[in-house]
Order: structure tokens, then sequence, then C-alpha cells
């Protein structure tokens, strides 16, 4: 596993999750943090980024990556630094792994900060694959024919299947056809515009191959949702910053989130989707109002 510390080996220590699942966590999040105040940590999850083996390599284990071992991958992280306790800020993705690690171990948090909120529940995944295609019909029935799904089958499912097919044509020409996909989801928004990182056909492959296999598994998370744990972590202050435009994932969620869990605050980005400066500059507010005052 790559991870990284930064800021101050004296400072709060908080924990940086990046989205995805399989984005990396590059280096752009370390700008929203004071690094006199805050110890600060990232890591690529497993299977993506500079942590090895990558998921499309040969052999790999697809079953051995999940948020169960993505949150013990946390842990033994902790406990490599030595921290007893740690601010846990995340975006994306980022935030449906913050929210199951809290609930599993919400004694090593002190504080949750969230931007661009989901719990990639089955409900949630649903809307992303088919039923947000009300809204952009003429890409979703092109996302849907190169699915080839079988009469009762759904889409994720489908994709999850040519994602894992043992031909690489196929497995290219799905992941082509899901970054498309991805990169429509966030089109209304007007700070929008489409991934670079998708033009790079190993980071395309990599990307969706662990969108869909968390998207197919809802997370693993059925029988633990997020939404219905929430007394798990009732007591820890926490901030949830949204995008109303965010269409990709709906403001439902966070607001669902608020009324289970009494010490959050909610901020509603108005003109902003899953992202954009005002969200950023909020996120960065939010992380600040939590640091502690001096440094010993």
């Amino acid at each position: 596993m790559y991870w990284e510390a930064c800021g101050n080996p004296k400072g709060k220590p908080a924990l940086y999750l990046h989205g995805g699942p399989g984005s990396g966590a590059q280096t752009w999040y370390r700008q929203h943090f004071d690094p006199q105040r805050y110890l600060i940590v990232s890591f690529d999850q497993r299977g993506c980024g500079r942590s090895r083996p990558l998921v499309t390599e040969r052999d790999y284990d697809l079953a051995s990556n999940t948020t169960e071992s993505l949150i013990a991958d946390i842990e033994e992280l902790r406990e490599h630094l030595c921290i007893e306790r740690w601010l846990l800020t995340g975006v994306s993705w980022g935030t449906t792994l913050a929210l199951a690690y809290a609930q599993a171990h919400p004694e090593r948090v002190s504080e949750i900060v969230l931007a661009a909120v989901t719990t990639t529940s089955r409900a949630e995944v649903t809307w992303i694959t088919e039923t947000i295609g009300c809204i952009f019909p003429e890409a979703w029935s092109e996302f849907e024919r190169l699915a080839n799904r079988r009469a009762g089958q759904s889409l994720i499912d489908a994709y999850y299947g040519l994602i894992r097919h043992p031909d690489p044509r196929i497995r290219e020409r799905a992941a082509e056809a899901w970054c498309r996909w991805e990169d429509v989801l966030v089109s209304l928004d007007p700070q929008a515009k489409p991934s670079a990182r998708f033009a790079d056909l190993d980071f395309r492959i990599n990307f969706a191959t662990l969108v869909i296999h968390y998207f197919a598994n809802a997370a693993f998370l059925e029988g633990k949702e997020i939404l219905q744990n929430m007394e798990r972590i009732a007591d820890l202050p926490g901030v949830l910053i949204h995008g109303r435009l965010d269409v990709s994932g709906p403001l439902k969620t966070a607001w669902q989130l608020h009324q289970r869990w009494s010490k959050s605050r909610l901020i509603v980005i108005e003109n902003e989707g899953h992202g954009g400066p005002a969200m950023w500059n909020e996120f960065t507010k939010a992380i600040a109002s939590f640091s502690p005052r001096v440094i010993a």
C-alpha cells in the first residue's frame, strides 16, 4: 500500500480518502489542510494508483478488494503511524469509505468532513446507472446498448461481466463506455470538464474495473447500510458539503444523513454539482474549523 504523510509531525492527525473507487490520492488534497496544524495522511486504496498490485494485473484477486479490506488497511496504517484518533475527510466515494470506517471504529475518529456525499447504496447505484437515463436519454441509450445485457439483467451487472471478460478488447470497450458515461454524469455542472485522466488507457481500465466492482456489490455494505447505522457516529461532529446540481449523486443522500446525524452541519452549494471552487472553499473552511489552536 502506498501512503504518504506531510505537514507537521506533531500536528493533529487527519486522513484524506480519495474518490473513485480507483482515482488514487493525487496531490491536490493537501491544499485543503494547514500544514502547520495538521499531520496530513493519505494513501492509494488497494488496486489503484501507486499501490501494488493494480487491479488489472494478471491473476489479481478481485474478491480481496472490498470495503471491509479497505477499512482494515486504514486501521493498519493508523496503527503503523501510532495515531490514536484522526479527523476523517473524503470526497465522493471517499465519503462512503469514511462513513463506513467511522461506523466500524468510531473511537478512532475525532471529526468528519465530507464533500460530494455518497453512501453507494443499491438505490444510489441504480440511480447512477439506470434511472438517471431520464435526464440524459441520448447518452444513456448508447451506454445501455453497449452493455448488451440479457433480459432482466441490471446494467451494472452487465458491465461487471464485460469489465471482467477474458478478452482484453471487450474490457477496453467496456471501460471506455463507462468513463464516457462518467463524464456525462457531471456535464450539467457549470464547473465540469471531461476528465483528462480517462484518455489514458491503463488508468481508464483500472478505474472502471474498481468502480464497477464496488457498484455491482453496493460497496459490500448490504445488510449494514450506512444510513441505517448512523447511531454509531451520532456523537461525532461532522460537516456534509454537497452541490445542488449534483445529479450523479443527488442531495437527498446528504440530507438524509444529516437528518439522522444531530452533530452534523449540512452545507448546500447552490450553483455547483460534483465539485467546484465554492465546494472546495467550504471543504477547506470545514477542515480549518477543527484545527487545533495550539500545537504542542
